[in-house]
């Protein structure tokens, strides 16, 4: 197991895998279609049934190959809860002081949610590894380029709404990363186990990334 979150394979592929009640038994189906894809870092969503127990499992079995975190952590208690399951790094829909200085401190990578110009740059003061903008569907591409117009030092990570089609401008446009949720890993394929469509999709999304920034 590698406690430590991987810079260098999150670098290489900055997209992250959002689970938000998927089914405990098809986690792993899951954790392998990205490995195989390239995709390195999965966020298990705090809100999900048995979210502790997934990441404790996710981390122990796929934790020196992918980066597992928590995401919808809203407080301190969740954050230790989290930390405690073996998180390694932990992903908010909004941002909450403590939960960021504390991850700060720690050097623990966090991603606190924010909307407007002004809750992006008090997060990034705050020590952000990086902003995630939520939900990024009811503003697009343009609104990424628009506020890293004049906060272009700002590390951006779009989410919610980010799909295959989109994927090549929110990167055109400057983010440095984006949350994938059910883009990446639609739930007609979860249910129906259609664990080869999976990995192909996932594939694509490794394909596109690939064709604009490289």
């Amino acid at each position: 197991m590698r406690e430590a979150f991987s810079w260098e394979a999150f670098n290489k592929m900055p997209l992250v895998g959002i689970l938000r009640n998927m089914p405990t038994e098809s986690l792993e189906e899951i954790a392998k279609c990205m490995i195989k894809a390239g995709i390195s870092t999965m966020e298990i969503t705090f809100n999900s049934p048995g979210a502790l127990a997934s990441i404790r499992k996710m981390v122990d079995t796929y934790g020196d190959r992918l980066n597992i975190g928590a995401g919808t952590v809203c407080n301190l208690n969740e954050m230790h809860q989290a930390l405690d399951a073996g998180a390694q790094f932990i992903v908010m829909p909004i941002s909450d002081d403590d939960v960021v200085n504390y991850c700060v401190i720690h050097k623990i990578p966090v991603f606190p949610g924010a909307y407007t110009p002004t809750e992006i740059y008090r997060a990034w003061q705050m020590g952000a590894t990086m902003v995630k903008v939520f939900p990024a569907g009811t503003l697009g591409p343009t609104y990424i380029k628009d506020v890293l117009a004049p906060l272009n030092e700002i590390k951006l990570m779009p989410t919610g709404g980010v799909t295959l089609e989109n994927l090549g401008d929110y990167f055109k446009a400057g983010a440095s990363g984006v949350g994938l949720g059910t883009g990446l890993t639609p739930k007609n394929l979860v249910l129906e186990k259609d664990w080869k469509g999976l990995e192909k999709l996932m594939s694509n999304f490794v394909r596109m990334y690939n064709k604009v920034t490289l």
